[in-house]
């Protein structure tokens, strides 16, 4: 995920049971690599600006908060469409 006016990224893991934690973040230098890196593995790659500069406050590896929960889930839905995911293949 990243944010747009000033570069920076946010790169969250998720694994079925468990809230998505905050695995890498970054801006400027670290931010472009992290997003070159992600594209180079075929991640899926988001830009909300408010939603970054509110996970750029989280630690390393640190859950992301419930009212957070929404937004993630928005997002985890996409990532999840593009791989042509369902529910039943999740299980």
């Amino acid at each position: 995920m990243m944010g747009d006016s000033e570069k920076k990224a946010v790169a969250l893991k998720y694994e079925q049971h468990s809230t998505p934690r905050v695995i890498a973040k970054g801006d400027y230098e670290i931010a472009e690599a992290m997003i070159q890196n992600a594209i180079a593995q075929g991640i899926p790659i988001t830009s909300d600006p408010a939603l970054v500069g509110v996970l750029m406050n989280l630690e390393l590896n640190e859950e992301i908060p419930e009212e957070l929960y929404v937004a993630v889930a928005v997002i985890l839905s996409w990532v999840y469409w593009l791989r042509g995911d369902t529910p039943e293949s999740l299980r």
